[in-house]
């Protein structure tokens, strides 16, 4: 009988991590998005400061995805929180509950950390994951829209800063 094992990723997993955010930007239509390196992600995922954390899933000890998060901070809550950057099951394991393990995990650590909340973001066109995360009791939040500013629109408004 297959065996699933949910753990913390060590810096042996790097290479694997790297692999399974390639599949996830494959996957997620931008396969030429990742810009992250093997020493990016060991110097950020594991010396300090510690930038996020991930656990790995097996199935039967062949690697079948990860879940990386770091955490947030509610000021409305007065405590952090956890931001799941990514959740990411090999296609061809998904429908045996890996990815539901994996939530599942990251919720748990949620709650023995005291966190008030667990966050992730879903591309719009994603029905099946949003199907899933409705599953597991996740709503949407639709009077919130995400921002970003990168690139040289971020090195231009940085310009502007009085402290420089």
């Amino acid at each position: 009988m297959p065996e699933l094992t949910i753990r913390p990723a060590t810096p042996t997993d790097v290479p694997q991590i790297l692999a399974f955010i390639q599949e996830l930007a494959d996957y997620e239509r931008e396969p030429d998005a990742v810009l992250a390196t093997e020493a990016d992600l060991l110097r950020d995922g594991f010396t300090d400061p510690r930038r996020f954390h991930c656990l790995m899933a097996e199935w039967s000890g062949t690697p079948a995805g990860f879940a990386l998060y770091f955490h947030s901070y509610s000021t409305w809550a007065g405590h952090a929180g956890i931001y799941l950057e990514d959740l990411f099951v090999r296609p061809t394991l998904r429908g045996k509950g890996i990815g539901k393990s994996l939530l599942a995990a990251v919720a748990a650590i949620a709650v023995a950390e005291g966190c008030p909340r667990l966050e992730w973001s879903v591309l719009d066109w994603n029905q099946p994951s949003i199907d899933f995360y409705h599953l597991m009791g996740a709503r949407m939040k639709s009077e919130w829209k995400g921002m970003r500013v990168s690139g040289d629109a971020l090195t231009t408004l940085a310009a502007q800063s009085a402290t420089n």
